[in-house]
């Protein structure tokens, strides 16, 4: 037990979270370091749980979260607000994008709470004032949040999370919903295109050691998986969102014995089910596939049955050498032995070697998926929407910009997805404001609200609707229960199931408009007309 939490036995203990905000018990803390609530936060940061939600994350902000807290703390009301994060524009020129990361921003809302060390240390920044700290000490999130589920397809411009709360609740939660929210779903989006591009082969997410950090490696596995790849290599990840962990061995392995066979064998001997050998360290064709093709003989001689087997290319002319390689191993009677690649692969080589016909039937790719390399950040934003008025009721707020997307739509919104009835492909996404309510068996006109003369009527009986944001807090008890990583990356399946195949190309996607209610359009032209600059 650490020594600061052993130093209290005997003292007078806080016994609650309200206590813990009054100024009597924040002298105590002076004295006795922590106060109970602390002192179960410290026990479960030494332990490792199944997440990483035990960290305290409240002090992720921005700074100016905080400076705009105590601007509305001395001169507002703290009047009950909504604001949406959103995105504007799918990575990599992409067809659609795909729900990430919600699991951990729920877990960071829950634990939100200002320790005696974290207010301590903003007193000594010198720019905030006894009294908001004091409010500070005793924070903890009261109001609703709506979302998307994870998996879901999602596109610009609809919102991904709603926040309704009292606005300085509302202003601090910002930044960490973004990083979180913005990371996953950017990885999840790649990981999918990745995919996509291997056409049914398996995708194994290798990039762990070239992430931007541990929380990257580890949250950027739990996303891939959700993405839609079979596995990943970060064995951290597999202990605690429970998917599974796959492998081979480096060239390492094979430069350590006295030559390739001997290395082959030994792995063989040791992992005789899962045996995957790497070939390229000396000269592919001419020995690394030969000694290999050797070593399975004398498995299968011994009466040895891999579960998979096999040989993973790590560099070279991958199409060249999988063709080749893919000959030599059928010649030789492994017709079921597994080719692997890895070696800085994304989808569009993998797209590439696919059209060349390459005899790869397992992908592991690493540094281009896990940090999304050539689109390294996904741009969701958070912007205020609406404010509660003295009668209840929420006053549309509108942000202009001389560009076209930043402009943003106002109000309390809920958005509705449209399906084709009979191929159950989606038709468009609708966004509207909350009460306005639909029937399927009447017509429904849709058009473009960038070019309004672009309309589509959609027949009654031709089509079906689904509401997407789901409650997740309400009046800050949280009710929504996360699925499993599995369960995600299942339902995210399905999900791009509901897309049609030409949004889902990697070049020249068919685009999925994000429509406007007409209620909601001529509310957003009438801000514009009347804006108060």
């Amino acid at each position: 037990m650490p020594k600061y939490v052993s130093a209290m036995n005997g003292k007078k203990q806080c016994s609650g979270f309200e206590l813990c905000s009054s100024r009597t018990c924040n002298l105590l803390h002076r004295d006795y370091a922590l106060c109970y609530a602390d002192v179960k936060l410290v026990l479960k940061q030494t332990k490792r749980g199944k997440n990483m939600s035990s960290q305290n994350l409240t002090l992720l902000t921005d700074l100016y979260e905080l400076t705009m807290m105590q601007g509305y703390f001395e001169t507002q009301e703290n009047e009950t607000v909504i604001f949406d994060m959103f995105f504007r524009e799918n990575p990599n020129n992409g067809g659609y994008s795909i729900m990430a990361g919600l699991e951990q921003a729920i877990e960071y809302v829950k634990n939100l709470n200002f320790s005696y060390e974290d207010v301590d240390y903003l007193r000594g920044l010198g720019i905030f004032s006894e009294d908001f700290l004091h409010y500070l000490s005793g924070f903890h999130f009261s109001g609703d949040i709506y979302a998307i589920p994870e998996g879901s397809v999602i596109f610009p411009r609809e919102p991904l999370i709603k926040v309704i709360a009292p606005i300085m609740e509302a202003q601090l939660v910002e930044t960490a919903i973004l990083t979180i929210i913005n990371h996953q779903c950017l990885i999840a989006t790649k990981a999918s295109r990745v995919v996509h591009a291997a056409q049914g082969n398996g995708i194994m997410e290798f990039g762990l050691r070239r992430a931007q950090g541990p929380d990257a490696g580890l949250y950027g596995a739990r996303a891939a998986m959700i993405g839609g790849c079979v596995g990943t290599s970060n064995v951290l990840a597999g202990e605690l969102f429970d998917v599974p962990v796959l492998g081979t061995h480096a060239h390492s392995w094979i430069m350590s014995f006295k030559d390739e066979y001997t290395a082959f064998k030994e792995y063989a001997r040791l992992y005789p089910d899962a045996c995957t050998l790497l070939v390229d360290t000396y000269d592919t064709l001419k020995s690394g596939v030969p000694n290999a093709i050797r070593v399975f003989k004398e498995m299968r001689e011994a009466g040895i049955h891999p579960k998979s087997y096999g040989i993973r290319l790590d560099s070279g002319d991958l199409a060249y050498l999988s063709k080749k390689a893919r000959k030599m191993l059928d010649e030789a009677g492994f017709t079921d032995a597994v080719i692997a690649a890895s070696n800085d692969l994304d989808e569009f080589l993998i797209n590439d070697l696919k059209i060349q016909g390459a005899q790869i039937t397992s992908w592991g790719v690493g540094t281009n998926l896990i940090t999304s390399k050539d689109c390294p950040s996904f741009g969701g934003v958070y912007k205020l929407a609406a404010i509660q008025n003295e009668n209840g009721e929420f006053v549309p707020k509108i942000k202009i910009s001389e560009n076209i997307e930043k402009i943003t739509n106002p109000g309390n919104k809920t958005i509705y997805r449209i399906y084709d009835k009979e191929t159950g492909k989606i038709r468009a996404d609708l966004i509207c404001f909350v009460d306005e309510e639909y029937d399927t068996s009447k017509d429904l006109l849709l058009f473009d609200p960038n070019a309004t003369w672009k309309k589509t009527r959609l027949k009654g009986g031709t089509y079906t609707m689904k509401e997407l944001l789901k409650p997740v807090f309400i009046r800050g008890e949280c009710k929504y229960q996360s699925p499993s990583v599995k369960e995600i990356a299942e339902f995210c399946r399905q999900e791009k199931e509901t897309l049609w195949d030409e949004t889902k190309r990697l070049f020249n996607p068919h685009k999925v408009y994000v429509d406007l209610s007409k209620k909601l359009y001529d509310t957003k032209a009438a801000l514009l007309d009347n804006v108060n600059v």
